[in-house]
């Protein structure tokens, strides 16, 4: 079989349309093109997403008669159902047992229905017992993730962290404290001479783990049970590469037990942090001038708890990469997840300057992970040491492409306008009769109320007369006396208009007071524009100087 595209006329279909021709799994026609030479060749697409002519793909299943294996696979697979429930790993770990021990003498203690290992075995003699196992575990892993859950990692992330940890050389290490059944451990280390090493709490996740190795082509991978924060298996493990989709949201870490744990090298982390607990885990078992990958929450590249570690983590040179993927990565969710690499420092190693971002969120979750130069940028590591220490790749991704020369300008334009407008609000006002003056003949916003001259439209009374304007109403309202009225013993302000007072005037004084509260709160609102635009001036001026973009003049 060649995998060059030979042109063709008649409809062209994918490989997961060929797995719903045939009522199999992606991962079973992935097996067949492998596995079979007469497979049809492609006759379309890229490398990644290959197409296929339709009339090919329908001979050659008729002629291999495929519909029999996929008859014996949805039954094992709706027996499993049947036997398990929703301990379906338990089950599938079974069945790898099962096909492990070959055609010998059925394993003790199996739950496994006797018709389902003898339909199971059927199945073996026409399929690698590894490619059984694997369709099973696939099946397994799309129905979790059309759930929503995130209880196995998905093949599309397993890809992006294939895709971004750095090249292995043969002898090399990958550890995944966090296994699981080992989709991404296996996923990330599926070559020849590297070893897998890695630790799952749950015993049946990790009794399918370690099957699934034996069964394939990584025989010395070692899988160890146990909670790796509690009581890591791997004390003395440094690997060249460590991978981990942690548990997310577990506040029962365990920091309490571990305060002095010697991992926290960057700080011990907050009970709420219990990703930063793993990731140092992670970064602890990373050998010198290896790296660590390790899925993370978007939230956790902004919290203000983890704040303290994420600036070690940028001020001893340890993160160099934070990778936002698109939405729909992860599992069924839309929720955003990033990608961060350390790099533990070797003993001659200069430590790097900037933290490339990388920012996929607009993409397709299938389509190619190879950002764009839009996508990237390197930001020097001193701009992400401010008060927040966000490591969110989108805003810096924002800061590292846009125009600030032109954007000061702009907003500086924007500001001298203000301050013109500012100047022509402020109202001009003469000396008055004297303070008190006029707190003789006054009227309660109550008895306004009763009268007829008062209604409530909103939170703030208005007139509901020709005898009272609403300018010179709401004025008065705020009046020291009456917001002294308005405020708790505790300080609280709460506008409380029916017991704030009046004075009596008659409409047309009562207007030209409202025409001077009218431009003061006017005043005050471009007060507020004005001292908003400040801001983001100085910050615009700030960031532009400290990296490079903005020079002072000569």
């Amino acid at each position: 079989m060649t995998d060059q595209a030979v042109p063709a006329t008649g409809p062209l279909v994918t490989g997961s349309e060929i797995a719903r021709i045939a009522g199999v799994t992606r991962a079973a026609v992935s097996n067949w093109r492998r596995r079979y030479d007469d497979f049809p060749a492609p006759s379309g697409g890229a490398a990644s997403s290959p197409l296929f002519a339709l009339a090919e793909v329908h001979a050659w299943l008729e002629k291999q008669r495929k519909g029999q294996d996929v008859s014996a696979e949805v039954q094992v697979w709706q027996e499993l159902r049947a036997a398990y429930g929703e301990d379906m790993v338990a089950g599938l770990a079974d069945v790898a047992e099962l096909l492990s021990k070959g055609h010998g003498r059925r394993p003790p203690g199996l739950r496994l229905p006797r018709e389902a290992a003898a339909r199971v075995r059927s199945l073996a003699e026409t399929e690698q017992p590894v490619d059984v196992v694997n369709a099973l575990t696939e099946r397994f892993a799309d129905a979790v993730r059309r759930a929503g859950s995130d209880q196995v990692t998905s093949t599309r992330l397993a890809r992006a962290v294939r895709h971004f940890a750095p090249p292995l050389l043969s002898g090399a290490t990958v550890f995944d404290p966090a296994c699981g059944i080992g989709l991404l451990l296996f996923s990330v280390a599926g070559q020849s001479g590297v070893l897998c090493r890695g630790q799952e709490a749950d015993a049946d996740c990790a009794r399918l783990a370690r099957l699934r190795a034996a069964l394939s082509s990584l025989p010395d991978a070692r899988i160890e049970t146990g909670d790796s924060l509690r009581d890591d298996r791997w004390p003395d493990l440094r690997a060249e590469l460590v991978v981990c989709d942690p548990p997310v949201g577990v506040t029962g870490w365990g920091r309490e037990e571990l305060l002095l744990d010697p991992r926290w090298e960057l700080g011990t982390p907050s009970k709420a942090e219990g990703e930063l607990a793993w990731l140092q885990h992670a970064y602890a078992h990373t050998a010198p001038g290896g790296h660590a990958v390790i899925v993370l929450p978007a939230s956790v590249a902004y919290r203000k708890a983890g704040r303290r570690i994420r600036a070690e983590l940028v001020r001893r040179g340890i993160l160099t990469q934070v990778v936002a993927l698109p939405p729909g990565t992860a599992s069924s969710h839309a929720l955003p997840i990033h990608l961060w690499t350390l790099r533990r420092p070797g003993p001659a190693d200069s430590l790097p300057t900037t933290v490339r971002m990388v920012d996929l969120t607009a993409n397709d979750p299938d389509a190619a992970l190879e950002p764009r130069p839009e996508q990237t940028v390197d930001v020097p590591s001193i701009s992400l040491l401010d008060d927040a220490v966000d490591l969110t790749p989108g805003s810096h991704l924002q800061a590292g492409h846009r125009d600030y020369p032109g954007e000061f300008t702009a907003l500086r334009g924007d500001l001298e306008e203000q301050l013109r407008q500012l100047t022509a609000l402020l109202p001009q006002l003469r000396p008055g009769a004297g303070a008190g003056s006029l707190d003789g003949a006054t009227a309660s916003v109550a008895e306004l109320l009763r009268a007829g001259l008062v209604s409530y439209e909103g939170p703030e009374p208005v007139s509901a007369s020709d005898q009272l304007d609403t300018d010179y109403l709401r004025g008065f309202l705020r009046s020291p006396a009456n917001t002294r009225r308005a405020t708790s013993a505790s300080g609280t302000y709460r506008l409380e208009a029916k017991g704030a007072r009046i004075p009596q005037m008659a409409i047309e004084e009562q207007r030209r007071y409202g025409a001077v509260f009218r431009d003061l709160s006017e005043f005050e609102e471009t007060m507020r524009a004005v001292s908003g635009l400040s801001r983001r001036l100085a910050d615009l001026a700030r960031d532009g100087l400290s990296s490079g973009a903005l020079a002072p003049e000569d």
